[in-house]
């Protein structure tokens, strides 16, 4: 099976090189991206398996990045977990109205737990 790609999109440096690293040494090959105009250049050029996407982003929001995701038929398979900082009740029915596979509050998650969240949602995904 070839190697599963991972694209992270979070703004927040030091959290996007951290989950980034703790993927990779899982085997997984990570692109980052810090934004929306970056995150669909990635989107063009690789084929993530999964898509782990925040909210809170300069320029388009997490939001609208996920509806742009979900209505390209390139890329609207893709399994998304939203990882972030909001976890108002509105946000979490928002994002699964969206089609997310898992909402996220990042300060409640390590690096490790995220790691096996992503493990499990890729196993179930492509079964």
């Amino acid at each position: 099976m070839a190697m599963q790609g991972i694209l992270v999109i979070e703004d927040d440096k030091f959290f996007r090189d951290l989950v980034s690293k703790k993927l990779e040494k899982e085997g997984y090959e990570v692109w980052a991206a810090s934004g929306s105009g970056e995150a669909f250049k990635l989107l063009e050029e690789k084929k993530p398996s999964l898509i782990i996407l925040d909210l809170i982003l300069p320029g388009l929001d997490g939001f609208e990045i996920l509806s742009m995701i979900k209505k390209d038929k390139k890329t609207s398979a893709i399994p998304v977990i939203i990882l972030s900082n909001l976890g108002q009740e509105e946000d979490i029915a928002k994002a699964k109205f969206l089609g997310v596979v898992d909402f996220m509050i990042k300060v409640n998650f390590t690096p490790g737990e995220i790691v096996e969240k992503v493990k499990k949602t890729l196993k179930n995904h492509y079964l």
